[in-house]
């Protein structure tokens, strides 16, 4: 039986994720609501703005249950926001911002600066023999990344890609690239 993989669905490119995890034959569900996080195996928590995503998993009751679910071991691959939301220190983040702390990585939102802003670039990911496109929209920067953390790629010499145990978190949106190998990564990493 293949690992159901949930999709947060409260806000961002959540769509984009779990139309990939589909192509490569996960089953996948959008989860929204406690008692449909309990029925998956491993999530991805997607891009989007992370105060309102921090906000939006307070008023839907998952924060809590996200929490204890991360701490048990579950799998999660976080991208752009969903890393910000995963990260153990915010440095710009909102007073009320809730941050998961699963990955020993500091982070600066909308540190590569603003829509108009944003760029694509090839970058080399550890693991992978072609280098990856990947796509920065408002994109987070990691300030410091601490002992326990695997560097997995980085972009003019900050880490953009890093994993810490069973969680992934990148400062990118791979869903948009149009490669899905960081998708099969993660679940053949389940």
């Amino acid at each position: 039986m293949k690992p159901r993989i949930g999709v947060l669905a409260l806000q961002g490119g959540f769509a984009a994720h779990g139309a990939i995890l589909d192509k490569l034959g996960a089953r996948t569900d959008e989860v929204r609501t406690p008692r449909q996080l309990a029925e998956v195996d491993a999530l991805v928590m997607p891009g989007g703005e992370s105060t309102t995503m921090s906000m939006l998993l307070e008023r839907s009751e998952l924060l809590e249950p996200l929490s204890e679910r991360l701490n048990a071991g579950m799998a999660v691959l976080g991208t752009c926001a969903g890393m910000i939301l995963l990260a153990r220190e915010v440095v710009d983040g909102r007073a009320d911002q809730h941050s998961l702390g699963m990955v020993d990585i500091t982070v600066r939102r909308n540190a590569y600066g603003t829509q108009i802003e944003s760029f694509e670039a090839d970058i080399d990911v550890d693991g992978l023999e072609s280098p990856f496109h990947a796509v920065f929209i408002r994109a987070p920067v990691v300030e410091r990344a601490g002992p326990g953390v695997e560097v997995l790629a980085r972009h003019e010499e900050r880490p953009v890609l890093c994993r810490s145990g069973r969680v992934t978190v990148a400062a990118f949106h791979p869903e948009l690239s149009g490669d899905e190998r960081l998708h099969a990564r993660f679940l053949a990493d389940l």
